[in-house]
């Protein structure tokens, strides 16, 4: 039987003119008293793809964990106008599909049915729907034909398009990737940013892969000891060598 939860048409996110994302003044420090986030201000817009840029310990990822209710700072953090707070959770993690850099991470069950079908199933949807669900986010990363495969038999590559189906199976507003060309080789990380071009999602995505951020992501955020530094055009941040040389990163 699924667990009976709300389904995502039930949660009082606010209409299409919200802003999917908006961070307001966030602040955030862990137990040991290292403060990872000071004052982030961040919002996207319905159909913005964004790459998230920048140095090892910047804090892309403390970022990122904040915007499904993992870790929880000081300051402001809504998705589609709906705050990320302990009672508004299931909401904010129907909407919010986060792509964790390992696939194996998030890739638990025998089947790659049961993988994708596993978050629909706990939002309380009936098994028709489900498995329309999981057909429709098979198609959308192009492996249609794995329905039946045994998840940890797979390349890497193929987990990682599977792993992004499990959240498109829950029909998010917003899709949050961390590192997702990490390990892939030359025709994996082709297919890959085929699949992110054709995606037609609101899109976070964080990498050191500035090739992959100027071929897919008009708008480039790049982070730095816990501080946004730079937000604009892709182009025109990636030709800035000063920008770039005094936060860690290279001109390609």
């Amino acid at each position: 039987m699924p667990v009976t939860h709300p389904t995502p048409r039930e949660f009082p996110l606010k209409n299409m003119e919200s802003d999917v994302l908006h961070i307001q003044d966030l602040h955030f420090s862990y137990p040991d008293g290292h403060a990872a986030l000071h004052g982030v201000n961040l919002a996207l817009r319905r159909g913005d793809k964004v790459a998230l840029v920048g140095p090892n310990g910047a804090g892309k990822s403390t970022l990122m964990l904040h915007l499904n209710g993992i870790l929880n700072g000081r300051g402001e953090v809504s998705i589609a106008g709906l705050p990320v707070s302990e009672k508004n959770l299931p909401a904010i993690r129907a909407a919010v599909g986060l792509v964790f850099q390992n696939p194996d991470d998030q890739l638990f069950s025998p089947t790659v049915f049961e993988d994708v079908a596993f978050g629909p199933l706990h939002m309380g949807f009936p098994e028709d729907e489900v498995r329309a669900r999981v057909d429709s986010a098979l198609a959308q990363v192009r492996m249609s034909a794995y329905h039946d495969r045994l998840s940890h038999h797979l390349s890497v590559g193929e987990k990682k398009r599977i792993a992004i189906a499990t959240v498109l199976s829950m029909s998010p507003q917003l899709l949050v990737l961390d590192e997702p060309s990490a390990g892939l080789d030359p025709r994996a990380r082709r297919t890959l940013i085929n699949l992110l071009k054709e995606l037609e999602i609101t899109m976070l995505v964080s990498t050191h892969d500035l090739a992959l951020a100027r071929e897919i992501f008009p708008r480039l955020v790049i982070m730095d000891h816990g501080q946004i530094v730079a937000d604009g055009p892709t182009a025109e941040l990636l030709e800035n060598d000063a920008l770039l040389n005094a936060h860690g990163l290279e001109r390609l």
